[in-house]
């Protein structure tokens, strides 16, 4: 199959219509507008619906509604969008309604910039809104992962009757790499016996999240939690680059561990034993993954563009069996590391022989 040099919020459009999706709700903010603007121009064309909703909050509710019916249905933002969103997230977990939102992040806290950050993590996997749920987060880290992340999402959404959220940033957004723009097979889903679509001629549906009978609440919020603990059991997914015989593994997500692959490469020029580990959904996290690595003495160096937020989940991972440093870029003039800028941190962490 050929390639085509595509712009990451473009690829990940053309997937979301590739993937079946026709109800995009939305409110521009930057870097993602190329999202928005690819399809509003496209939806009109496949008879979709495109529509630019007073506000995030708004746009978010929007979806709730189209995926209730049975629809596929996405919005995107970047920071401040994204937080306006919450409430609404939160809704559409509590009423188990499936949906697909894409954050390309942008710095942050407050309105911040428009330059690369990984500032949104915490908000993106501990649900981000009020109440006891969780949101799968799919973690790119190059165009092709636009493309290929977003079949992924809109059917892990349906499989399990829950958000699931992109989480992108600037640079993926607005970078051009070659796409092969191929379909991946993925498992058959089940049959949507619970979209509102009428019922006359049968028992009705119900989709909610307010219980207010005795002990109704606390059995949902069970029942969700189990519903979690599948998704943590079947859909880890990670990237171990030459971690077998590594001393020390840099974990990284996005486009920071495209950027450690070029510093673990000339490390291992200088005879660093050095590794890769890349969670790729960063909800559920590798967690195991990271413990055995740990129980095999391995050191660990956590790097991200922030102050530090994804190397509290490193540390809980690996406990008290191994040292755990952190190299964080928060967003700014010139914030992406280099690989030189990586590669000094490994040699000033990798372990003593």
């Amino acid at each position: 199959m050929k390639k085509k040099l595509v712009k990451g919020n473009e690829a990940l459009a053309q997937a979301a219509i590739e993937a079946g999706c026709r109800f995009y709700f939305g409110y521009p903010i930057t870097p993602q507008n190329d999202i928005p603007e690819y399809l509003a121009r496209e939806f009109p064309k496949l008879g979709g619906t495109f529509l630019q909703a007073e506000s995030e909050i708004g746009s978010i509710n929007m979806v709730l509604g189209a995926s209730a019916a049975g629809m596929r249905a996405m919005t995107s933002s970047s920071g401040p969008g994204i937080s306006l969103m919450q409430e609404g997230l939160s809704y559409l977990a509590g009423s188990e309604i499936p949906a697909v939102v894409v954050n390309v992040q942008r710095s942050g806290p407050g309105l911040g910039g428009i330059s690369p950050s990984q500032g949104d993590y915490f908000q993106a996997t501990r649900g981000g809104g009020h109440g006891d749920y969780r949101t799968p987060v799919l973690a790119p880290a190059s165009v092709q992962e636009m493309w290929d992340l977003t079949f992924l999402a809109f059917d892990l959404a349906d499989r399990y009757r829950n958000p699931v959220v992109i989480l992108a940033d600037a640079m993926l957004g607005q970078m051009k790499e070659p796409l092969e723009m191929r379909k991946p097979e993925l498992p058959p889903l089940p049959a949507k016996d619970w979209i509102l679509e009428g019922c006359q001629g049968r028992d009705k549906r119900l989709l909610k999240s307010l219980y207010l009978g005795e002990g109704e609440l606390e059995k949902h919020c069970w029942r969700l939690w189990a519903k979690y603990e599948e998704i943590k059991k079947k859909e880890v997914r990670c990237e171990a680059y030459r971690i077998e015989d590594a001393e020390l593994v840099v974990v990284a997500f996005g486009s920071p561990a495209r950027i450690a692959k070029g510093a673990i490469m000339e490390a291992r020029e200088q005879g660093l034993k050095v590794g890769l580990l890349r969670p790729i959904t960063l909800y559920p996290y590798p967690e195991k993954e990271l413990a055995d690595l740990a129980d095999q003495g391995k050191t660990f160096l956590v790097t991200e563009l922030n102050v530090g937020q994804m190397v509290e989940d490193v540390r809980m991972a690996a406990g008290r069996r191994a040292e755990v440093h952190f190299y964080g870029r928060p967003p700014g003039a010139g914030s992406l590391p280099s690989p030189e800028d990586i590669l000094h941190e490994i040699r000033e962490t990798y372990p003593a022989r």
